[in-house]
């Protein structure tokens, strides 16, 4: 009877382990269900998000574009003065076959780019000398906040008068608009490292160039792209303005061309065709900080 008691307890014990581990493996198996159930509406949720954002950059203009062309064949509008986009494009067609438009779009693409370098790249590196050591920015500080509030609009006569009225001075003006703003975020960027980075490539010995190129760079980098980001916007903005004074071509020159002979169609094409690089260069900027500084984009 004993031995009988003794087999049948652990017949029971041998069954309720056996339950408990297949209750185990059931709640294992469920949990993992779960989980993938959630994973596949968190990426179904992440995919209707920037589905419905596409979708809204697209209707926003598309829209704009329909009211403005309702209020102009209502002529709630003086279309002498804001026309209609019917209008504007039966004015770029013909630009754009003939290769005009794509000529003064060239022109002025490439004044933009190399002032645009002629600002960041100086700027990027005297930034990063005045984040890294106190002596530079305390040299160098008072002057940049004394001119940096000058309109750079204010110095275009002087310009003219030092660089001449060629691609000089052009790319010039451009470039000292970007400057200041990619010299005070690459600072500022610098200057928000944590201390403990400094500290540790001081104590492994690294040279003053290694200071720049593995601690001070790279920890910038998210400031030094919102200060390109800042540059290229000037850029756009001062192009109309370097393109006034003694161009033959460009977007700019298209637009005081068209103010000069009140063609305002004219004027919208380039002032469309202004947005369209700005769109453009503005994308470009940011395809690279994806692909420089991929952990900022983890973050949104």
């Amino acid at each position: 009877m004993a031995e009988n008691r003794i087999r049948f307890s652990a017949t029971l014990i041998e069954r309720g382990i056996n339950m408990s581990l297949m209750e185990e493996t059931l709640q294992e198996q469920l949990s993992r269900i779960i989980i993938k159930e959630a994973k596949g509406e968190s990426k179904k949720a992440v995919f209707d998000k920037g589905l419905l954002l596409k979708v809204l950059a697209f209707l926003s203009p598309s829209l704009l574009l329909v009211l403005w062309e309702i209020f102009a064949r209502l002529e709630l509008i003086d279309i002498r003065l804001f026309s209609s986009p019917v209008m504007i494009f039966k004015t770029m067609m013909p630009m754009l076959y003939s290769g005009e438009l794509l000529y003064h779009t060239f022109i002025s693409a490439q004044r933009i780019v190399l002032g645009f370098l002629a600002g960041a790249v100086p700027g990027v590196i005297l930034g990063l000398s005045m984040g890294l050591f106190a002596p530079v920015r305390a040299s160098l500080m008072p002057m940049v906040s004394a001119t940096f509030p000058i309109p750079k609009l204010a110095i275009m006569p002087l310009i003219l008068i030092i660089f001449g009225l060629g691609e000089a001075s052009k790319i010039f003006t451009i470039g000292i608009g970007v400057f200041y703003l990619v010299l005070i975020n690459t600072m500022a960027g610098v200057l928000n490292i944590d201390d403990i980075y400094l500290d540790v490539a001081k104590n492994f010995g690294a040279k003053p160039f290694q200071f720049y190129t593995t601690v001070a760079f790279p920890g910038a980098l998210p400031m030094i792209f919102a200060g390109f980001k800042l540059g290229m916007g000037t850029a756009l903005l001062l192009i109309v303005a370097a393109e006034l004074s003694a161009a033959k071509a460009g977007v700019g020159w298209m637009i005081w061309r068209a103010y000069d002979m009140f063609d305002i169609e004219k004027m919208f094409v380039a002032l469309i065709t202004l947005a369209f690089l700005g769109y453009i260069f503005s994308n470009l900027l940011e395809i690279a900080e994806k692909i420089v500084i991929p952990w900022q984009n983890n973050r949104r």
